[in-house]
């Protein structure tokens, strides 16, 4: 009994904007190493945010 309502509760854990976290946290992270980079780095982060936003929106 114990292992089935800790794989429910897991479950509750791991669903909705939790699932896109994962993913937008590193993607957010990357981009703010890559704005150091002189030239195109501003660019590069602008993008890789709105990615982000993108995801982040996505209704789960």
């Amino acid at each position: 009994m114990f292992k089935i309502l800790t794989l429910v509760l897991l479950g509750f854990t791991l669903s909705g904007c939790f699932l896109t976290k994962v993913v937008t946290v590193p993607m957010r992270v990357v981009g703010a190493v890559v704005s150091v980079v002189p030239v195109v780095g501003n660019t590069m982060d602008a993008a890789i945010d709105t990615a982000a936003d993108t995801l982040d929106a996505v209704p789960l």
